[in-house]
């Protein structure tokens, strides 16, 4: 049950790695709440509680399959009701092949990712690294653990906040580490 769980989970990893480097529409941190530029330490901390409590669909105060699940179906009814347009209960061709997501090319979703690959690759390792006491599930302590850990992991010069430089050279860094473990290893 745990590789599945973990695996299923997956789509946490992006926010779990990623909390105090995600980008609003504007081209800021959307954890930078004071607008200054940086992220602190207490920013990535309240977004990851933020993020766990959107994520913890049963309010159970654990990251569980059954959050995917509730997740993805909720999901899934949004995409249905988008491509819906005439509200009839089905999607005709016509609704199918006219419907474009907002803010996307077909087929490829922001940054120019395919759809559904984004923050997927690696998630099994990095859930795995936050399930910390590996009962299946994340907790909210487990949750913004492994948020801050990853927070000073980019501060790099150490100084309680995180910049934009330092979240590229994060972001390069873990690009970097993907593509050597798809290659094998190998460096182009």
């Amino acid at each position: 049950m745990k590789k599945p769980l973990i695996l299923g989970l997956s789509a946490i990893a992006l926010a779990t790695g990623g909390v105090a480097f995600a980008h609003n529409h504007g081209g800021g941190m959307k954890a930078d709440t004071d607008g200054n530029g940086q992220v602190s330490r207490a920013e990535a901390e309240a977004g990851a509680a933020a993020r766990f409590a959107r994520m913890d669909a049963n309010n159970d105060g654990a990251l569980t399959a059954a959050d995917r699940e509730a997740r993805m179906a909720e999901h899934r009814a949004k995409m249905f009701a988008a491509l819906d347009a005439d509200k009839s209960g089905q999607i005709s061709r016509d609704e199918f092949m006219t419907h474009k997501p907002e803010g996307m090319h077909v087929g490829m979703g922001h940054g120019g990712h395919k759809m559904g690959m984004r923050g997927h690759r690696g998630g099994g390792m990095m859930m795995g690294m936050a399930d910390a006491n590996k009962d299946g599930s994340v907790s909210k302590a487990e949750f913004t653990a492994a948020a801050l850990a990853r927070f000073d992991k980019t501060d790099a010069d150490k100084n309680g906040q995180i910049s934009a430089e330092e979240r590229k050279a994060m972001r390069d860094q873990m690009r970097d580490t993907r593509h050597s473990m798809k290659h094998g290893g190998e460096h182009s």
